[in-house]
């Protein structure tokens, strides 16, 4: 919220966010039906941990992120599904795709999340605007198979919450006009910057739902929150001038970030996740005939407040094992407080360059690490060339547990962790 300049509300509730529900497991349902109405979870093994799960375990007590060993003690009947390394970004482009033939105006927040304007489409009133949002709320669902919830609201922010609150398949309209009341009931924590250690103070302080922020005393909430008192207090009045940044047509980067549904404090469990995405990304630089140069990670403390490390390597490669070392010392490095929990944790290659030559020589070459050049690399190449195939192929027509489940990398999952406690705002 800019305090230099008065909100304008829009007239109709045209920001659209889009959540897909457990979409991991979602994306493994579709290749395997015979999964669908049972308790799945995928998860990096037995020393992993469950990033997605249905809601059939769900209602069984197994959450995100929970220790795989755990989830399996709580459910003994639960079905474990390795990461379909490679398939997840592949329908995550579909879903955004099939996004953009309503509206070009959608931003890709993460592989599963996404914000739409449709205000430019030209719909007269909010029942136009609700019918085309169900409409593709439908496609995505008959087309690709994926359960999505959407929110729709005035304001991003607004968009953002009311997409949550009736998971899964939800679809929750916010009339324009409406935002103060839609989000005076619902509890404070849900606005962003309000990390749990703030509810916690909030709270001890007689302010529990949102509505209270805009009824307490200046002085106490500047005590509280400091002087950017105020930006929660526009929230609380549902009064946001975000806008859907859209991403630029010619990428000069690959990234890929998960917001995790609790605050995660364990090294180890960040770092299987960070491992999974640059999994996942680097596929998609090779298929794009790429290669990058330079690795960044970005974390994000509770309070929306982010630390980001960055290190180029001298020769750029499109394999993974050029970065999986180096992806370690930099999440290291970007989490500063190593005592502070992350909600967030973000990957990017960037970078970007074409191949040489150099990448075909002949197999006489010197062999070396992965990423050195030489034989070394052409053969990593071309076995990866095939691994990409087979994950993107998918072997359709066969069960999940009969398909290969190929992934780049060796581990994906650390210790067992701590369990956490069910979170209505999740996937």
């Amino acid at each position: 919220m800019n305090a230099a300049r008065p909100f304008v509300r829009r007239p109709l509730p045209t920001f659209v966010h889009l959540d897909a529900d457990a979409f991991f497991v979602s994306v493994e349902q579709v290749l395997d039906p015979s999964l669908r109405g049972k308790k799945v979870a995928v998860g990096g093994g037995v020393r992993g941990i469950v990033s997605s799960a249905s809601y059939e375990a769900r209602a069984a007590g197994v959450w995100t992120p929970m220790p795989v060993a755990q989830a399996v003690r709580v459910c003994p009947d639960l079905i474990v599904v390795s990461h379909g390394a490679g398939r997840y970004g592949e329908f995550s482009r579909k879903l955004f795709d099939l996004c953009e033939t309503l509206t070009p105006f959608v931003e890709r927040r993460s592989i599963d999340e996404g914000f739409l304007d449709i205000a430019p489409c030209g719909f007269a009133d909010t029942n136009a605007v609700a019918a085309a949002a169900r409409g593709l709320q439908r496609r995505i669902l008959d087309e690709l198979g994926l359960p999505v919830s959407f929110g729709l609201a005035a304001t991003k922010t607004c968009s953002a919450i009311a997409s949550k609150l009736n998971k899964p398949r939800g679809f929750t309209l916010v009339p324009a006009g409406g935002e103060a009341a839609f989000l005076a009931p619902l509890p404070v924590g849900v606005l962003p910057g309000v990390g749990k250690k703030t509810e916690v103070i909030l709270k001890a302080n007689g302010i529990t739902r949102v509505g209270d922020l805009t009824t307490a005393a200046e002085p106490l909430l500047a005590s509280l929150l400091g002087g950017a008192w105020w930006e929660f207090v526009a929230l609380a009045r549902g009064e946001d001038d975000g806008e859907v940044v859209t991403a630029e047509a010619d990428a000069k980067s690959y990234s890929q970030q998960e917001t995790f549904p609790q605050d995660i404090a364990e090294f180890d469990i960040v770092l299987g996740h960070a491992r999974r995405m640059l999994d996942e990304l680097m596929p998609k630089v090779r298929a794009d005939g790429k290669l990058a140069r330079t690795l960044t990670v970005k974390v994000r403390y509770p309070g929306m407040i982010d630390d980001t490390a960055g290190r180029s390597r001298s020769e750029a490669s499109d394999l993974e094992g050029a970065f999986f070392p180096l992806l370690e010392t930099l999440l290291r490095e970007a989490w500063r407080r190593p005592r502070t929990p992350v909600r967030l944790v973000m990957v990017k290659l960037s970078g970007l360059c074409e191949p040489s030559r150099q990448l075909e020589l002949p197999l006489n070459i010197t062999t070396g690490g992965a990423g050195s050049g030489g034989v070394g690399d052409a053969r990593r190449r071309r076995l990866l060339a095939v691994v990409d195939a087979l994950n993107a192929e998918g072997a359709s027509g066969r069960s999940s547990a009969s398909r290969p489940r190929v992934s780049h990398s060796h581990n994906t999952g650390g210790p067992a962790a701590k369990p956490f406690p069910p979170n209505s705002w999740t996937d």
